[in-house]
This record gives C-alpha cells, sequence and structure tokens, in this order.
C-alpha cells in the first residue's frame, strides 16, 4: 500500500500532541527525495548487500530484527562481510512518524533508535491514538540522548515527510516493478529479490544464503 498525498497530511496531526514553539534560527533547504539517503550500516566496499524494505509498525519486522539483527551484525556486519541498507516502507502514519523518529539523531543513532522501537513496539505502535504514539516516541527519543524541543521539531518536520514518501515510492517502484511488492519485511541480496528470508526461518538458514553468496 502506497500512502496518497492525503494520508500524508494526516501526518501533520502529530504537531497537535506537541505545544509550538519559537524557532528564530535559519531554515535550511527543504529536503527532497533525491537529497535523502538510505541509512546503511557496514562496509561499503562489502561483498554481500542486504536491502530490507521494513516497516517500523510492522510486528514482521520487528520479529525478525529482535531475533536476527545482533547476530547477524555480530557475524557478517561487523566483519566487513556484510553490508544492511535499511529501506523504509510507510504503511500508515504512525509508520511515516517512526521513520521520522529513528533519523531524528542523524545516522549515528539511527540503529539504537530502531532497536528501542521495535523492543517498544506495542507502547508506541498500539497507542489508543497519535498523542499518546508521539509521546511514546519521544519518549524514545530522550532515552536515546536527544533533547525534547529537537524531537518535537522533527516530527513536525512536513517538508520531511513528503520527502520521505517521494523516496519510498521511488524506491518501491524501482526495485518492485509491475506491482510485485508482497510486505514487509522483504528482502534483496545483491541486487535480487529473495523470498527464501523471512522471520520465521532460523539463523543456521540465514547463514546459509549468505554464506553462499559470500562464496561466489
Amino acid at each position: 500500500m502506497i500512502l496518497t498525498r492525503r494520508m500524508l497530511l494526516a501526518a501533520s496531526a502529530a504537531s497537535l500532541a506537541m505545544p509550538a514553539f519559537a524557532d528564530t534560527t535559519a531554515a535550511p533547504a527543504a529536503p527532497t527525495a533525491d537529497s535523502l539517503q538510505d541509512i546503511a550500516i557496514g562496509d561499503a566496499n562489502a561483498k554481500v548487500t542486504i536491502d530490507e524494505f521494513l516497516s517500523f509498525t510492522c510486528p514482521h519486522c520487528a520479529n525478525f530484527h529482535n531475533n536476527f539483527y545482533a547476530k547477524l551484525k555480530a557475524d557478517y556486519i561487523d566483519t566487513g562481510k556484510v553490508r544492511l541498507v535499511y529501506h523504509e516502507v510507510y504503511f500508515d502514519q504512525l509508520g511515516l512518524l517512526g521513520a521520522m523518529m529513528a533519523r531524528c539523531g542523524g545516522d549515528m543513532r539511527y540503529f539504537g533508535i530502531t532497536d528501542m522501537m521495535y523492543e517498544k513496539q506495542r507502547d508506541w505502535a498500539g497507542a489508543p491514538d497519535v498523542a499518546t504514539a508521539v509521546a511514546e516516541l519521544s519518549k524514545i527519543g530522550v532515552a536515546a540522548g536527544m533533547a525534547q524541543a529537537d524531537i518535537d521539531k522533527c516530527l513536525r518536520d512536513q517538508p520531511m515527510a513528503e520527502a520521505l514518501v517521494a523516496r519510498y515510492q521511488a524506491a518501491i517502484a524501482k526495485y518492485f516493478p509491475n506491482d510485485s511488492f508482497q510486505g514487509t519485511p522483504s528482502f534483496l541480496v545483491n541486487g535480487v529479490v529473495n523470498k527464501d528470508i523471512h522471520e520465521g526461518m532460523q539463523y543456521a538458514d540465514l547463514q546459509k544464503i549468505l554464506d553462499a553468496e559470500l562464496a561466489k
């Protein structure tokens, strides 16, 4: 499901949950889909690149991350064998706000915030309303060392929201042509869609896939 412009506008409702504040600093240039970068971890020259398409509100993505990410990082990413690239997918308003929260702290905090958001997914993604969800996301940002004012400004950044959605739409069209995208999490290994990678697999089976690619 691709977020429409009308659905995107709903993200601005999050600003109603936060107090207004004065910002006297000069506004930077508005981000565009082309100016944004996908967040990656691992050696840029790694032999294997995994592209993961994920949603922060997706429980299957949370299960995959919570069960495999730490092992994958220790065994393959930190050893220079694999580079992991995240492509955020926005099924809903909260998924978009979650992605904005993950990016609020910059690249250095992104994966740490991702860890916390997936660990506490029920608290914020399962919140009864947007205001509560924003409050829970703010707690995560504060725990990651961010100032509340910076979090508020980040989650109210409508140009950023629009640019993220445009980038997401372009990525889905590029990597999954002819409406072939089937949901999250989805994976490409060295540019090829791999449907054998999924949340219910065993880590040993994931290792076999990666080791076979490394052996080529």
